[in-house]
């Protein structure tokens, strides 16, 4: 809203300092430190608010270090992130550029899902919640919605660079020339990029057109049921590493960052050029949510951090992996998630292969066995003994190592 105040007052009366909202960078800024102040000095009060409502963990036994004194700590604190984030992305993105919708209907689509999930733990008593069948309605809800838009929508574009000998033709005939001129005309193609290959873009419409080339028309579906997977797991993943004190928001924090860079190089096409990557338009005002998100995320670890006094809850966890899946399919960086998300890549494959070996030793022996003392991961080196701001601190530590490969992979290919 204030972005369209500042354009207004600069086109109508050249208002003094108007034209900086003009700048990505500078409204990204305001972004980050308004989401900052608002999850920081506003959050307590909503942690009171939980406190009031008396909205406490439940702790099952499981026998970790700690667990016991977590007992009654206010969660829902999801509501902290999403209302830090979403506030500034009201007053300060341009409303109408089709990716900040899409996020918008993610935070608010996803929150809504951890919300009904939490608020039935908690008021109706229901140890369940709500029933996985129904989570993933939403999760594949949201899926068709974005993978429908994203493909279909007009202003979802991209430019793909020239080929590199045209290029160096052009740069030789006009050493100046604007790098605009060195990228193809605008099209809506299913494309995407795939990390450490050369001559990396790769088109959805190639996984069935190998058996016919008149399937092409049909690569759409391909792309909405690779949008539905995405966002499903990511958010799932993001929910089972919300098990210890500051782990799912921290490591949240890297991978969304990182994020913000490819949105950011991706949206310029100076940068785009330089790095030799797709230039997507549009994709600029992404960062600005991102800033927002970050800040938002930052601020909510200052009460969520060990000894946490608030948990985020499904309320949280959930919203926050369906927006990193979003941000990630935007801005064409899907195939990079197992390496840039895999603290949350091994967190899910903790769970399934101890739930399979399990499964699979209690029918060949007659009793199950486990592979790791306990999943998700994380409650394995509990058990191990290790403190949980140990584990946190090195789990951060390994999502910033994966954060330098993925950004390497602007380069290296």
């Amino acid at each position: 809203m204030l972005y369209y105040l500042f354009e207004y007052l600069e086109k109508q009366f050249q208002f003094p300092g108007a034209t900086l909202f003009g700048f990505i960078t500078f409204r990204a800024a305001l972004a980050v430190i308004l989401s900052l102040l608002i999850s920081t000095i506003y959050g307590k009060r909503v942690i009171r608010l939980l406190l009031k409502q008396q909205v406490g963990e439940t702790i099952r036994d499981l026998g970790l270090e700690g667990q016991q004194e977590k007992a009654g700590t206010p969660t829902m604190g999801g509501i902290i992130v999403i209302l830090a984030t979403l506030i500034p992305v009201l007053l300060l993105c341009d409303l109408g550029n089709i990716y900040i919708i899409l996020l918008i209907v993610t935070t608010i689509w996803m929150g809504v899902i951890g919300f009904l999930d939490d608020y039935k733990k908690k008021f109706k008593n229901d140890k369940e919640g709500l029933k996985g069948k129904f989570k993933v309605l939403g999760q594949v809800g949201l899926g068709l919605i974005v993978g429908a838009t994203l493909y279909f929508h007009q202003d979802v574009t991209m430019k793909e660079q020239l080929p590199a000998d045209v290029r160096q033709e052009l740069k030789a005939a006009n050493p100046n020339i604007p790098a605009s001129k060195l990228f193809r005309a605008e099209e809506r193609a299913p494309k995407t990029t795939i990390p450490f290959v050369k001559n990396n873009e790769f088109n959805y419409s190639d996984m069935i057109t190998w058996i016919d080339p008149a399937l092409a028309k049909y690569a759409w579906i391909v792309f909405i049921l690779v949008t539905i997977f995405i966002i499903t797991a990511v958010s799932n993943g993001a929910n089972l590493t919300d098990g210890i004190d500051g782990l799912a928001a921290g490591t949240s924090s890297i991978v969304v960052l990182t994020l913000g860079i490819f949105a950011w190089v991706s949206s310029n096409i100076v940068f785009a050029d330089y790095l030799n990557i797709m230039y997507i338009p549009g994709t600029e005002e992404i960062t600005i949510y991102i800033a927002a998100f970050v800040g938002a995320l930052i601020g909510f670890l200052w009460y969520n951090t060990y000894p946490a006094q608030v948990f985020m809850g499904d309320t949280g966890s959930l919203t926050i992996g369906g927006i990193i899946a979003v941000i990630a399919i935007a801005v064409r960086k899907e195939w990079l998630i197992p390496v840039l998300c895999g603290v949350f890549l091994a967190e899910n494959l903790s769970v399934v292969m101890q739930v399979g070996w399990f499964k699979y030793t209690k029918k060949k022996y007659g009793e199950g066995r486990r592979l790791l003392q306990m999943s998700p991961l994380h409650h394995h080196y509990q058990k191990l003994g290790y403190h949980e701001s140990k584990i946190v601190t090195r789990f951060w530590i390994v999502g910033i190592l994966l954060a330098i490969v993925s950004i390497v992979t602007l380069k290296i290919r």
